[in-house]
């Protein structure tokens, strides 16, 4: 299970290098000098009762909850029922997501439009997206399928859309004027950027791309707040937390509960685990891309195997929900059944359970605050029959407390673990001399550099 070359060794090292660089650069690019990776600040609002661990170090949430205003604005909306029509963008329209997303809007055509979408490679069924919605702009991963998808369109009579490519096409189709909401499911810190541009359009935000907190928690957490945007999670267990704290009064929460089904190896022990890793590779590699209860895209089911996923998860709700570290808990669940939990201050703690399926979380990321009538199979606790919960394994799971500890650790420290991260599990997907056993250790080598620095 370890590195088996120098040149494996070089290639993860110069990624985890370039990675960084654009994050940290994306970062400083945007503090000013004077309050660059500064905390956020602590107001009378965040300074809470004594049921949380560490209220002083609680932080203002990006999510809508946990203040008067929130709380208003919520009911008010509510109120005015479920004839609304919102205009989507969506980023990462061929893949989980934004598949996903689309049959939401196939199923719900009288609130939902589509205005943009942008793609990777493939090609063929991004031109079957845009016969279908008619979208106004596009965005192509490379210059050159630009030229592939006018021959497509024009093969099939179909009108052409606005088309862009690359990392500016990514921004061009977060920033179109027609969208109101921007779902962002696209993975890694390439998300970032267009967030951001959409945000200072006043766009809400469907936020299904996690890297955009972990990596600019501090700059977009401000950013919410300037432009008065909803910040709305759309994976699973941020979206159960923020169900949960529907109606939650301002000062109400105590701490945040997130599950995890475990991943690939959740039904090994530790030991047979590492015995695999040296054994029999081959397997470890297969098995770590396959989810038990899941249909994710690659990477995030390896980050769910080495649950580094629940790792950044953490970080993720802290910036979402406000809530210290110290006040934030992972449990093994391995029917993935109850999505999270909050305890609040009466020591009352609410959850949200469901099948596990993603459109779940984002017809509400998209319809929030209202309630759909959804034509989806009905939760029955009898069929499941019995529920379990476990704490993890930290032993067999170290990217778990490396990421609490880059998130305690604040400044660029989150923005170097998911840098490394990335880096390594994109070479352990390509087999390219990377060990299972090695993405923790990368992880923690990076960070370890980071702090001498």
């Amino acid at each position: 299970g370890k590195i088996n070359n120098k040149r494996g060794l070089y290639l993860i090292v110069s990624e985890v290098v370039t990675m960084l660089n654009v994050q940290i650069m994306t970062l400083l690019v945007l503090f000013s000098p004077a309050s660059t990776f500064a905390p956020l600040p602590i107001t009378s609002q965040t300074m809470r009762l004594s049921a949380r661990t560490s209220p002083d170090l609680w932080i203002p949430p990006s999510a809508p909850i946990d203040t008067e205003e929130s709380l208003k604005f919520t009911l008010q909306k509510s109120l005015e029922g479920s004839s609304f029509t919102k205009t989507l963008s969506i980023l990462g329209s061929t893949g989980s997501i934004g598949t996903q997303t689309l049959d939401i809007v196939r199923a719900t055509p009288q609130n939902f439009k589509v205005s943009s979408l942008s793609a990777g490679r493939n090609i063929d069924l991004l031109a079957d997206q845009i016969a279908e919605f008619s979208p106004s702009s596009v965005s192509v991963g490379e210059e050159g399928d630009v030229g592939r998808l006018r021959a497509i369109l024009d093969s099939r009579g179909v009108a052409h859309p606005e088309i862009y490519h690359g990392l500016e096409g990514l921004d061009a189709v977060a920033s179109c004027p027609h969208s109101s909401t921007v779902v962002t499911g696209i993975v890694g810190s390439v998300g970032l950027q267009p967030t951001m541009s959409a945000i200072k359009l006043g766009k809400d935000i469907a936020l299904a791309n996690k890297e955009t907190l972990i990596s600019g928690g501090p700059v977009i957490n401000p950013l919410v707040k300037q432009y008065g945007v909803n910040m709305l999670p759309a994976d699973s267990e941020h979206s159960a937390v923020f169900q949960s704290l529907q109606g939650c009064p301002p000062g109400g929460l105590a701490k945040v509960v997130l599950t995890a089904s475990g991943g690939a190896f959740r039904d090994y022990t530790k030991d047979e685990l590492f015995d695999l890793c040296s054994s029999d590779p081959d397997f470890i590699q297969k098995k770590a891309t396959t989810h038990p209860n899941w249909d994710m895209g690659a990477k995030i089911t390896l980050d769910s195997a080495t649950m580094c996923n629940k790792g950044l998860e953490v970080i993720e709700a802290h910036y979402l929900f406000g809530a210290s570290y110290d006040d934030i808990d992972v449990v093994v669940h391995p029917q993935s059944i109850v999505h999270s939990m909050v305890e609040m201050q009466d020591t009352s703690v609410i959850a949200q359970l469901g099948w596990a399926d993603m459109r779940l979380p984002l017809v509400y990321a998209v319809s929030w605050p209202h309630r759909l009538d959804m034509d989806y199979k009905r939760l029955n606790l009898a069929e499941i029959g019995s529920l379990t919960f476990k704490a993890p394994d930290h032993e067999k799971y170290p990217c778990i407390a490396l990421c609490y500890s880059a998130g305690r650790a604040g400044g660029t420290m989150t923005a170097v673990l998911n840098a490394a991260n990335e880096a390594a599990n994109e070479m352990f997907r390509a087999n390219a001399g990377l060990g299972f056993l090695d993405i923790p250790r990368l992880i923690e080598g990076a960070m370890e550099g980071a702090r001498r620095e």
